[in-house]
């Protein structure tokens, strides 16, 4: 298991989703999968456990977009495979 920069999720937050910003995964389709786990937060009501944030994936840029859950970093993450990530990460707490 891979950790990036840690930083504190809000209290209220059960976990944090963080994707990377920088132009290396931005041109790569991270701004379609930014709007991809939006819709996926909404659409399974975890806005008030999950703190959704940008940052900067620290020399990962061969390995992007990348995306990562609490401390589990995730490599070349698309719109077409974010879904299936989100699904097995949340699959104990989405119901």
């Amino acid at each position: 298991m891979d950790t990036l920069n840690p930083k504190p999720a809000p209290m209220n937050t059960e976990h944090e989703i963080t994707i990377c910003l920088g132009s290396s995964c931005f041109s790569r389709g991270n701004k379609i999968t930014l709007e991809a786990i939006k819709a996926y937060i909404r659409e399974h009501s975890l806005e008030g456990r999950v703190f959704f944030h940008g940052d900067m994936c620290n020399d990962l840029c061969d390995q992007g977009p990348i995306l990562k859950i609490d401390d589990q970093v995730f490599r070349n993450v698309n719109s077409d495979n974010v879904y299936e990530i989100l699904n097995q990460f949340f699959e104990t707490i989405v119901r």
